[in-house]
């Protein structure tokens, strides 16, 4: 069976739990349980700390893994990046008291507070720069209050957390991560069949069919319009110089291509969303 190690908690857990049901594989029915065995699709999934996953996939224990891809990097691990999926997106950044450090070069000898060392250090080393870190688990942004660091090196959304404890970002972005499939050494058996799975649902979930009626001799205007994946398909109606389209659309785009098309003057616009693909 393919090996599958997957968040047991965390932002990327349930996500990822969903993601996979989407793909038609079957999941744990209680959060206590540490192996669930789909025989049906020949896996076996394995719910990990989201930190040791890269770790149990890098040493050949497992075949496959979903993680962050900034877990990834700070592991150390031989494991690497597959595919990336698309959710649990996270940015890193630099930050301390305000007019006390602008620049990283002013991070020389400093004291860092984070909760990835080997991902900042490796980062700050690759750039001539020798800084002393201090790992902690989290809540990194009391760390300079507190009296134990002078910076810190941390996920960043708004910011508005930082600001609340009196820092300011500085500095150029330390990592954009993801929610990433990784494997180890070697490809086993079903990690393709995993992979296109995946990539179905994530075309599902950023495109949906819409279906229309316009004048054939208004065809050209709408492709241009809505062109689809490849293109349209298109076949004549019973009233003579109308056709149906069904075209697949951008989720975030629907609405505004219903407008153009109504505008152009389509008729009974339909959209319908799409719950598994192929490409």
């Amino acid at each position: 069976m393919l090996r599958i190690a997957v968040p047991n908690k965390g932002s990327l857990s349930e996500i990822a739990a969903e993601m996979l049901a989407e793909a038609g594989y079957s999941g744990r029915r209680d959060n206590r349980q540490l192996v669930h065995t789909d025989a049906r699709n020949g896996v076996e999934f394995f719910y990990l700390r989201p930190r040791d996953i890269a770790t149990y996939v890098g040493s050949g224990a497992l075949d496959i893994g979903i993680t962050g891809r900034d877990l990834l990097l700070d592991s150390g691990s031989a494991a690497h990046e597959i595919a990336h999926l698309d959710f649990g997106d996270s940015t890193f950044r630099f930050a301390a008291p305000a007019n006390e450090i602008s620049d990283i070069a002013d991070l020389a000898g400093k004291r860092v507070a984070t909760s990835y060392p080997k991902l900042v250090d490796d980062f700050l080393r690759a750039r001539g720069i020798e800084a002393i870190l201090v790992k902690l688990d989290g809540a990194v942004e009391s760390a300079v209050r507190l009296g134990v660091a002078d910076a810190v090196a941390d996920v960043v959304s708004t910011g508005a957390t930082l600001r609340a404890a009196g820092l300011e970002i500085f500095g150029p972005v330390i990592l954009e991560s993801t929610a990433v499939l990784i494997g180890g050494a070697k490809r086993p058996e079903g990690v393709d069949r995993l992979l296109r799975r995946l990539r179905g649902v994530l075309v599902a979930r950023k495109f949906v069919i819409m279906d229309y009626d316009l004048r054939e001799s208004d065809l050209d205007a709408a492709v241009a319009i809505a062109g689809g994946i490849e293109s349209p398909t298109v076949s004549p109606l019973k009233d003579e110089g109308w056709v149906a389209v069904r075209v697949m659309v951008s989720a975030d785009e629907a609405n505004d291509v219903m407008d153009r098309l109504a505008d152009l003057g389509a008729r009974a616009i339909l959209v319908t969303a799409i719950h598994a693909a192929r490409l």
